[in-house]
């Protein structure tokens, strides 16, 4: 009845061959007069999601998180992380090779000086590492005169294989009923932001597509192709990218505003322009290494800075935020019907965290618009709920009983981006789990009630979730917030809301809004909708106000909830959302999700 065509569950983690792998790398290592490597889980272009061919990271160690970091010396070896593979990390890899170490605690930089021989010779990969991080670990080492050594080839790539090849996916324009701003629009823009530079060099994919108004399919989940680009203050601009992802119609589409070349073009394009002593200007989150010093060496200079496309791309235009929101209602009418769907069926026994993530895609390709979901869903009971970012595989997989289930999920539209997370419990819910669920509720609803001036970041507000656990002696180790894309990455910079986020807040950004708690070895709750920055009316204020919109439309589990706990503007506030779900999903669901949803937006005293 249900199954999943955009995700698999098949156990990709294996450390039963990192022995065997490390060894073969420290022998290439030593023939090249080195004595360790760094690694990245990165492509060329920084992605979050890489395609299969760049996961050297997993191939090595058998990590298979979206983000960490391995160093690799002669006789000791250290895989880095974030929270939010604290628990994870140590479970996919082999701790008799390497060490798994909290980033928080101990940076990959500030482990090598303390382990490296002095004098030693680092190698590392000038394609996937920029110039900022390069820098970062020769100023860490310098003392220890510890030499970093880039290398023309990866020695990861010699030792894989059976390395998957190059991506190709097809690229196809996105029309401006959905992008509601044209190319040249963008790219006016962009030129804008020059000033007295050459030309933009552009290696963030994300940025390409959104300013030349195309998608891809070269990575799972996330539409983009991965290309650069050579943006000038006059003339056509350049797309380098592999011509086997163009049909003939977006070629010729294409060419009437800019000029296609090979990705292998690039370097000598940069050595041109170095020997012009042209002034380019370079991403710093995403440019590689490699092409800021090509530009250098040919006698160029180079201006790394933040990508002047990462601002005009965060604030969507009308048309964009019609779409999220004509996107969100579809999507929670799927979501809707599964948790109804999941309420009668969880109690019965049978249900699986597999099968609970089969059903959901299919609830959300019975719409009929679903391109792909957003990222692999987070289907998660008991103690895999206190894993953040827990991925079930055929393995891992359990049974669903009493208990806690937690989803986080999304998809990707024409029209838009969607990420939601619910925490449901079969049964009864305990007193300490209505505590802690409704405290993270608070701090939700906090986000979403929030006013604040305009220039206020993500770190101003990020305080405002966690009070509420904080009284308790309560926190959990990920941020409150991501930027989500329009048809692209369900993870999409600058704007956060998280301790270290400076970029204020815009009418216009999406963002989510995401409190959790995890209590390791029994549960985990996350409760998250996406909002969109928006202006404030305010009688009598002396500055310029914003708010957010909350754009995402589902029912919270009002089992888990403590009315007790929570303040009179509180519970009005989750009454009038669950009124709002209930008004605009209940004409586009079934009979039996009608009335289920009648019941679980009830309103509360």
């Amino acid at each position: 009845m249900f199954e999943a065509k955009f995700q698999s569950f098949a156990d990709v983690s294996s450390s039963h061959d990192s022995a065997a792998r490390v060894s073969a790398l420290r022998a290439e290592l030593s023939r090249h007069n080195l004595d360790g490597w760094l690694l990245p889980r990165a492509d060329a272009h920084q992605n979050e999601y890489v395609p299969k061919n760049a996961e050297r990271l997993a191939w090595l160690t058998g990590f298979t998180g979206s983000a960490g970091f391995a160093v690799i010396l002669k006789k000791q070896a250290a895989l880095f992380v974030d929270g939010r593979y604290v628990i994870q990390a140590p479970q996919e890899i082999d701790g008799r090779i390497f060490k798994a170490l909290n980033i928080a605690d101990v940076s990959p930089a500030q482990w090598l000086a303390e382990h490296a021989r002095e004098g030693a010779r680092i190698g590392y990969d000038p394609w996937v590492h920029t110039s900022g991080q390069i820098d970062r670990f020769a100023k860490a080492l310098e003392s220890r005169k510890i030499e970093l050594v880039p290398l023309d080839a990866n020695p990861i790539d010699a030792l894989w294989t059976d390395r998957p090849p190059e991506p190709s996916g097809a690229i196809v324009l996105h029309p401006p009923r959905y992008a509601g701003e044209t190319a040249a629009a963008k790219i006016k823009k962009l030129r804008a932001s020059l000033k007295d530079a050459d030309a933009l060099v552009m290696s963030d994919p994300h940025a390409i597509c959104w300013a030349f108004n195309i998608r891809g399919a070269d990575v799972a989940h996330t539409p983009i192709a991965l290309c650069f680009a050579l943006l000038p203050k006059t003339g056509a601009p350049t797309l380098y990218v592999d011509d086997a992802k163009l049909d003939g119609k977006t070629r010729a589409a294409l060419e009437k505003f800019l000029a296609l070349r090979p990705p292998e073009a690039l370097i000598g394009d940069l050595t041109q322009a170095g020997k012009r002593g042209e002034t380019l200007v370079f991403d710093a989150a995403t440019a590689p290494v490699r092409l800021v010093e090509t530009l250098r060496e040919a006698g160029g200079k180079p201006r790394v800075t933040d990508d002047p496309a990462s601002l005009p791309k965060a604030i969507k235009n009308a048309t964009e935020l019609d779409g999220a929101r004509a996107a969100h209602i579809r999507d929670g009418a799927a979501l809707t019907r599964f948790l109804a769907w999941f309420a009668q069926a969880a109690p019965k026994g049978g249900l699986t965290e597999i099968t609970a993530a089969e059903a959901l895609e299919t609830f959300r390709r019975e719409n009929g618009d679903l391109r792909d979901i957003s990222f692999p869903t987070i289907s998660a009971f008991g103690e895999h709920a206190a894993i953040p970012h827990y991925r079930v595989s055929e393995k891992s997989n359990l049974r669903i009983g009493k208990g806690v289930y937690l989803v986080d999920s999304g998809a990707q539209y024409l029209d838009g981006t969607t990420d939601v997370t619910r925490t449901v419990v079969v049964g009864r819910a305990s007193k300490q789990l209505r505590d802690h669920f409704t405290r993270v509720l608070k701090g939700h609803i906090a986000i979403a009630r929030a006013v604040f001036p305009k220039g206020v970041s993500g770190a101003q507000l990020d305080a405002f979730a966690r009070r509420h656990l904080w009284e308790a002696g309560l926190d959990f180790d990920h941020g409150v917030g991501h930027g989500v894309g329009s048809y692209l990455s369900v993870h999409e910079g600058p704007q956060r809301i998280s301790k270290v986020s400076a970029t204020p807040l815009e009418p216009g950004m999406i963002l989510s809004n995401e409190p959790g708690y995890y209590r390791a070895g029994e549960y985990g709750i996350r409760l998250e909708n996406l909002v969109i920055v928006e202006k404030r009316e305010i009688a009598g204020a002396e500055r310029e106000m914003y708010g957010f919109e909350t754009i995402t439309l589902a029912p919270f589990d009002l089992e888990c909830v403590e009315p007790k706990l929570m303040t009179g503007d509180e519970i009005a506030w989750l009454n009038a959302y669950h009124a709002q779900v209930r008004k605009t999903l209940s004409p586009l669901v079934d009979a039996s999700t009608r009335k289920w949803l009648k019941q679980a937006t009830e309103k509360i005293e």
